[in-house]
């Protein structure tokens, strides 16, 4: 068996192929656009162009200081809430609202709405001849009414309180008349309606304020006979006679009683002092008697007198004992007028208590006869209160059946809304839009196209391309005379459909630049730059001496800013181990046998941006039998890198067959050129009608060129 064949019926889409059947119609998807997009633009051109004009209306409260109701304050004005906006919308879409509109305008005899509510020929016929019946004018009316309405569109505008009025017409002037009509007729039903509830109120309030008039009499009247009957005398500050006496008898009664008790507390006081031989001139009440105070005047003088003239006689001196006799007799005096003090402050204390006791005796009658006032002035109260409540209610009647007749005429009564942006003649239809709507047409036919295009590809399997299976695949057999290592094995896989290959020149010997090695690496790493390349294939047929030069290769793409990931299947993995510090990670066997994911077996390359996939530390026997699962993670490789080089060592060309797909370039590592193994690879690949490849090798300057099986150089 040459290869390994699949028993499953597993595709894929081939996004290439998908891409590819698009482009080869592209003429027949552009003049397919092109034809579609006339017939818009002509079907858009003899449509008849319509004409929309809009009015605004702002919802309100007009009221002012001049207009409002004197019982009205500014702040107790209604607020128009989102639901009384949606509430006018619909007044203004209400069918008496409109009617009055087509009776205005005359919108019956206008041809365009008329249109539908004219019977056509059969209908006429069959009318005639009694099979049907003609439309009556009430059907007739309802069919224009219905015609306004789908030409109509009222709306309220979003957190706001302006309502739009828009109408549509094939006449321009038409649609502004009507959108200016409708608003103009909202406004006057309001003034209407605000007229009709003050004539409302005014018929309702004339027959209450006369019941109420009649009410009031009678009230007053009923207070003012309880009055008399209840002889209820109001004295100072509306209170009831009995209750404002009691009320001054209490307070003489607590002015008596304290007097007596400061009277009292007088006599108690000279009563003590006299008792205990006190000096009673020290006493207020005691000094306040006018003959004390002559007496308390005379003791002083004798004092004195017995002062000086102790200061020229003795004691024993006739004169001396005749002043002291005199002082003696002045005090006895002076006590005897306290005792009087004292008698007069009793007696006027109880002169108190009679007082007061007289007062106790006409409180308790007043008390009497104010609990029985106020059990009557409870119930006068009570007429008072119909009678103020009657009378403030009429009042109120009165102030607003004033109001509201001042107010009948509808040109006093503003509406809580007005026009503040009319409908002016639209210039512009606002359908069709020519232009735009074909160029909308031009893109959705080109989109569309394409997609059925696309669909088609899918469809026929012009676009879809085996799966590869990594369990229904089997290693192709390698010839005994090649040594089997884990990167022949990696690279060996099923047998492909042959892809096409660029010729090699038609000549007897192809003759190859060889330059320095670092210029050469440069002059490599600008070709794959150049030609856009997403994988490169490195044969090394000398080893691990040649394959060294693949190193400086991708860390010379990584200096140039290329994202470049290097995968490892020389076989010795000595490529791998250079660029990580001779440590021995996981890689592509790994991966291959699913032991690992790629994030576990990309590495950084620890002298440059690159990155690498090691050979890994897997049983390659075992990565054998997962060989299938290479291909896809090339491509998975390709979609995440700019550059995907894989060094395949001494690859053979039946290797090199699969791993080798559109968009890759093959590079050729030489250091000696008479190497046995070179010039057997070179003209294998020569041979086998490969990409032409690239001699990258040591030599400076120099030309190498296949003739007759050998690498020879040439001046």
């Amino acid at each position: 068996m040459a290869g390994a064949s699949t028993v499953g019926n597993d595709v894929d889409i081939d996004i290439g192929a998908l891409f590819a059947s698009l482009w080869r119609s592209k003429w027949r998807i552009l003049l397919g656009s092109i034809l579609l997009t006339g017939l818009a633009f002509a079907a858009l051109s003899s449509v008849s162009p319509k004409y929309r004009a809009e009015t605004r209306i702002l919802i309100e409260t007009r009221e002012s200081i001049f207009t409002r109701p004197t019982t009205q304050q500014a702040d107790d004005r209604a607020v128009i809430d989102q639901e009384g906006i949606k509430s006018q919308v619909e007044v203004i879409n209400s069918s008496d609202l409109l009617k009055r509109v087509i009776v205005k305008l005359d919108l019956g005899k206008n041809p365009e709405l008329s249109a539908g509510a004219e019977p056509s020929a059969i209908g006429r016929f069959f009318g005639e001849v009694g099979i049907g019946k003609n439309p009556d004018v009430e059907t007739r009316d309802d069919y224009i009414l219905q015609g306004v309405r789908d030409r109509l569109v009222v709306y309220a505008v979003q957190n706001s309180r302006v309502i739009v009025v828009q109408f549509s017409s094939k006449d321009p002037a038409l649609a502004a008349a009507v959108a200016n009509a409708i608003a103009d007729e909202y406004i006057a039903t309001q003034q209407a309606s605000k007229s009709q509830s003050n004539e409302d109120a005014t018929g309702w309030l004339q027959p209450e304020i006369d019941d109420l008039s009649k009410r009031v009499k009678e009230a007053e009247a009923k207070v003012a006979a309880f009055r008399s009957s209840s002889d209820l005398l109001i004295g100072q500050n509306n209170a009831v006679l009995a209750t404002q006496q009691l009320s001054e008898l209490s307070s003489e009664l607590s002015r008596v009683r304290a007097n007596r008790a400061a009277t009292e507390a007088k006599a108690e006081s000279v009563r003590t002092a006299l008792a205990n031989g006190a000096a009673v001139e020290t006493l207020p009440d005691v000094m306040a008697s006018p003959l004390i105070q002559r007496l308390r005047e005379r003791q002083v003088q004798l004092n004195n007198d017995i002062a000086d003239q102790s200061s020229t006689l003795l004691s024993g001196h006739p004169r001396i004992k005749a002043l002291r006799s005199q002082l003696a007799d002045l005090n006895q005096q002076i006590r005897l007028e306290a005792r009087k003090v004292q008698g007069s402050l009793e007696s006027e204390a109880e002169t108190s208590r009679l007082r007061e006791a007289q007062l106790m005796r006409s409180l308790d009658e007043l008390k009497a006869q104010s609990s029985r006032a106020g059990e009557e002035e409870v119930e006068l109260r009570a007429l008072e209160r119909e009678a103020t409540a009657q009378r403030q209610l009429l009042e109120s009647y009165l102030t607003r059946y004033r109001e509201a007749s001042s107010r009948i005429d509808r040109s006093s009564m503003p509406a809580d809304a007005r026009i503040f942006s009319r409908a002016d003649r639209p210039i512009e239809p606002y359908f069709p839009k020519i232009m735009p709507m074909t160029v909308a047409a031009f893109v959705a036919s080109l989109l569309l196209l394409s997609i059925l295009t696309l669909l088609r590809a899918l469809f026929t399997g012009a676009a879809l391309r085996p799966a590869y299976n990594a369990r229904e695949v089997l290693p192709e057999p390698v010839p005994p005379a090649l040594p089997l290592s884990p990167a022949t094995l990696a690279i060996s896989g099923p047998e492909e459909t042959p892809r096409p290959a660029i010729e090699p020149p038609a000549k007897e010997a192809l003759t190859v630049p060889v330059q320095a090695d670092h210029s050469g690496v440069a002059n490599v790493a600008a070709r794959l730059m150049a030609s856009g390349a997403a994988r490169a294939v490195v044969v090394s047929p000398e080893g691990d001496e040649a394959s060294a030069l693949t190193i400086l290769l991708v860390r010379e793409l990584a200096d140039r800013g290329v994202r470049v990931i290097l995968i490892d299947m020389t076989g010795s993995g000595e490529i791998g181990r250079s660029m990580l510090d001779e440590k021995n990670l996981p890689g592509i066997t790994n991966l291959l046998v699913s032991d690992k994911h790629f994030s576990d077996v990309i590495h950084p390359d620890h002298y440059s941006q690159a990155e690498v996939i090691p050979l890994g530390n897997h049983d390659p026997a075992k990565a054998m039998q997962s060989v299938g699962r290479l291909p896809m993670i090339l491509n998975a490789l390709q979609s995440a890198y700019d550059l995907v080089v894989i060094d395949g060592g001494a690859a053979t060309v039946k290797e090199l067959k699969h791993i080798i797909a559109d968009g890759t370039e093959l590079i050729l590592c030489v250091v000696d050129p008479d190497d046995p193994d070179v010039v057997t690879t070179a003209k294998a690949v020569f041979d086998a009608k490969l990409l032409q490849p690239e001699l990258l090798t040591a030599f400076n300057k120099e030309q190498l060129r296949l003739d007759g099986g050998r690498i020879v150089r040439s001046a």
